[in-house]
């Protein structure tokens, strides 16, 4: 269809289904080529541009005094054929144009709108691209059109498909579908869609794909079959689908011979709007679809241009005046004269040209769901403001070679595509229409809705919009509320391959398998996680440990010998206890401390060895309680001074018995002069300085500390004092055990010697508990970890203590307080030994 004008616009659509093809061979008769299948959309798109054409010439604010033609062809869905159309409308005649003189025929155009397809639009651009002749897609959307290298005068009306595949990915995430299925077809459109597909999935981490099939062109039944058993055993829930809708229909026939039913099905553009799956058959399968669809418009006046369409409407071309015969024929189901052989005889009526569009119903007129048409309108529109503004340059400001301006007698392709690239206007519908440097007009999609009524009715509903805006990048908005779901639970259905893991747990990825699949592993001890999905579990600080459900952190229990636990109360309690005997006895011997029992063998050294068992005892309390620098320092000092100061005293006694008796003997008097009180005293102080010079050099050199073990326990802190020279502390033991062992084989040697009551064999009974609770010490100290290492020492403090405590002064408290007749200077001297 063809319209004279100053200026002509070229236009490539779909107004056939399909195509027949001469036969080229030199034996065959000429033949010319036919298409057939009207497709009364296609051709609603066609008279759409001449609508628009028609407008923008009545409109004397857009290119005032210049008269817009176009020409529009037939693609009849072939390449071949809409390849031939685009060479025919850039090439004109041989001879060179001129818009002033007056000619003979079809001007080359300066723009084409168009093609439809993905496929043609690459080829046909990339021969136009080479003379920079301007091509406005509005429906071509394979994102690698996008390629201005390859591209560069070609735009389009219609989002690419990179932004459709991104506008997908918003819908999976915000319905948390991360498991997916994916179905392309087997062409530019459907391939290059599944290359943007996998590599913005892997960009934004928004899921993974259960698999990716392609659709085979011809109907294989075998192919379909084996794409469907597929989607049945898969988990994935949710399939997208990349293809037109012949292919669809084929995969849909398989189907519903398997009866896989469950899936959520998400269309692209391609076949949003197919009635022909919109049927009560396959809505048990499709109801409950989310569509992406091209923006929906409104253009006033189109619906009255429509109904002007007539047989007899003069379009220059007799082909032209045949697409209008042929719409008519397809409307009214007649045939105008002359008719096929036999149309008459079988019922055929005769087409009289005056039949009343107004009466018949037809897709043609139902401008409800104006999606393809309002691209095609938008098209248009941009070329002519392009136009426009080429025309209003001022000369000596021109953005060409001198500052020079296009001219009207000599305008050429590629400086309109110098001011397509910087159009931008508002439509009546209040979009605004632009293009970016790759020449992609600002993305908006409609997110449609297939909703399967009650009755089996179906319903295409509006449920939301995506979009990207200069300032606010690219938008989601979905009316959750409005959205049909095809399930019982009238819910959207989950389609993950792993649950997310909760917190206190970790990913662990399935070997072989996409990183959406993975088992939740608990977080080891002393680790943690607080969010939900964690790759990795942290690490708890170093006084913290993980709790029970690996969420958090608390703080580690600590352990030491408390006054509070069992153990510790018992220990104190004994320790006390000793404490509050040995002042008992010691208030004893001083209420006593005239009778024999007590003046016997030096009744001081007896007061000074109740008090250093007195500190022996009270010494215990320093291992309970939670260590501090002082405690660890004192424990063990204040314990081998007092055991020193205790062992001296029991020492002296020795050896104060044995010199006693050997003076008893004839010229043995001389004994008891060398070792009287002052040096019983003396020496007593001489062995208990050399402890107290061995703590100080401990205390100087290396002084014991508190430390935090956490190694016998990873979820308790034990309290404890490193005694910080094992030397040292190996040195205090063994002086106390050295003063020990001498007083035990002393008193050992004087156990014999006659006397009623003979202090020795106490004194060696006593040393022998003494050493053996030591000697016990040792091994079980060792092995004792935390608090049980102070429990021991405790208890081998208390241990001796009481032994030396019931030993020596056990049998003389007995005496005293139950026995006083005994208590005699006779009794005591038995055989007249003095004391």
């Amino acid at each position: 269809m063809h319209k004279t004008g100053d200026v002509v616009l070229g236009g490539l659509f779909e107004v056939h289904f399909f195509s027949v093809f001469p036969d080229l061979s030199f034996t065959s008769q000429p033949q010319q080529l036919t298409c057939h299948g009207f497709d009364v959309l296609g051709f609603r798109q066609a008279q759409t541009m001449a609508f628009a054409i028609d407008e923008i010439n009545r409109n004397y604010d857009l290119l005032p005094n210049v008269t817009l033609g176009y020409s529009l062809y037939d693609n009849c869905v072939e390449l071949g054929v809409a390849f031939r159309a685009a060479l025919s409308l850039v090439s004109g005649q041989e001879k060179q144009f001129v818009l002033d003189d007056t000619c003979v025929g079809i001007p080359p155009v300066l723009g084409i709108v168009g093609d439809s397809s993905s496929t043609n639009s690459i080829a046909i651009s990339n021969v136009l691209g080479l003379y920079r002749v301007p091509m406005v897609s509005y429906f071509a959307t394979c994102s690698c059109l996008s390629d201005r290298q390859m591209f560069p005068s070609f735009f389009r009306t219609i989002p690419s498909d990179a932004f459709q595949v991104r506008a997908m990915l918003q819908i999976l995430k915000h319905f948390s579908w991360t498991w997916a299925g994916l179905l392309v077809s087997d062409d530019d459109y459907g391939l290059h869609a599944a290359r943007s597909f996998q590599v913005d999935l892997a960009e934004t981490g928004a899921g993974c794909l259960a698999y990716l099939e392609v659709l085979p062109k011809s109907n294989n039944p075998a192919e379909f079959r084996r794409i469907v058993n597929v989607m049945r055993k898969s988990t994935a829930r949710v399939v997208i689908v990349f293809a037109q809708e012949s292919r669809v229909i084929h995969l849909m026939e398989e189907v519903i011979r398997q009866n896989v039913t469950g899936l959520q099905w998400m269309a692209s553009e391609a076949w949003t709007a197919a009635t022909v799956l919109q049927t009560p058959r396959l809505m048990p399968y499709l109801g409950g679809t989310l569509c992406i669809s091209i923006r929906r418009g409104e253009l006033p006046g189109l619906s009255d241009f429509l109904l002007q369409t007539s047989p007899a409407q003069d379009f220059n071309t007799s082909y032209g005046n045949n697409m209008v015969r042929q719409f008519w024929e397809h409307t009214f189901q007649c045939k105008f004269a002359p008719p096929p052989v036999g149309w008459v005889e079988t019922g055929g009526t005769l087409c009289t040209g005056k039949e009343d569009l107004v009466k018949v119903e037809t897709e043609f007129f139902d401008l409800s769901n104006l999606r393809a048409e309002y691209n095609v309108y938008k098209a248009v529109y941009a070329l002519a403001y392009a136009l426009n503004n080429m025309l209003r340059c001022e000369p000596g400001n021109g953005p060409f070679r001198g500052n020079s301006c296009a001219s009207l007698q000599r305008l050429e392709p590629w400086q309109l595509v110098h001011y397509l690239q910087k159009v931008n206007f508002t439509t009546s519908f209040g979009d605004q229409v632009s293009f970016d440097k790759n020449g992609d007009a600002l993305p908006i999609y409609d997110i449609m809705n297939w909703l399967w009524l009650p009755d089996g009715r179906t319903k295409v509903q509006t449920v939301g919009e995506v979009k990207k805006s200069a300032f606010k990048g690219e938008e989601l908005r979905l009316d959750e509320d409005k959205i049909f779901w095809n399930f019982e639970s009238k819910k959207p259905p989950r389609s993950v391959c792993s649950e997310k893991c909760p917190p206190g747990t970790r990913r662990a990825r399935r070997k072989g398998e996409p990183e959406c699949c993975f088992d939740c592993i608990l977080c080891s001890e002393g680790q943690f996680s607080n969010e939900t999905d964690s790759m990795e579990c942290t690490s708890c600080p170093e006084d913290f440990w993980s709790s029970p459900q690996r969420d958090h952190c608390v703080p580690k229990k600590t352990e030491f010998l408390s006054y509070h636990e069992p153990l510790g109360i018992c220990l104190t309690t004994a320790s006390l206890l000793g404490k509050f005997i040995c002042a008992a006895v010691l208030g004893i011997f001083i209420y006593h401390r005239k009778t024999p029992i007590v003046r016997a063998n030096n009744s001081e050294l007896s007061f000074h060895l109740l008090v250093s068992l007195k500190l022996c005892f009270l010494c215990s309390l320093l291992f309970i309680g939670r260590p501090r620098l002082w405690t660890c320092q004192l424990r063990h000092a204040v314990f081998g001074i007092s055991f020193v100061l205790c062992v001296s005293c029991i020492l002296v006694k020795t050896v104060v018995v044995l010199a006693v008796f050997k003076a008893s003997k004839p010229g043995g008097g001389a004994s008891l002069k060398w070792f009287g009180p002052l040096q019983q005293r003396g020496t007593v102080l001489a062995l208990t300085s050399v402890q107290a010079a061995i703590c100080t050099a401990w205390l100087v050199s290396a002084s014991p500390a508190p430390h935090k073990n956490t190694e016998y326990h990873n979820d308790k802190i034990v309290y404890e004092c490193v005694v910080g020279s094992t030397v040292g502390f190996a040195v205090l033991l063994g002086y106390i055990g050295f003063l020990a062992i001498l007083s035990f084989l002393l008193a050992f040697m004087a156990r014999n010697l006659p006397d009623n009551f003979n202090e020795a064999k106490l004194i060696t009974f006593s040393m022998l508990i003494f050493c053996a609770v030591w000697v016990a010490f040792v091994p079980a100290y060792i092995n004792s970890p935390g608090k049980y290492a102070d429990a021991v020492e405790v208890f081998a403090i208390l241990a001796s203590s009481f032994g030396l405590l019931v030993a020596l002064f056990g049998p003389k408290c007995y005496i005293i307080l139950l026995k006083p007749e005994r208590n005699t200077k006779k009794a005591i001297m038995g055989r007249g030994i003095p004391f």
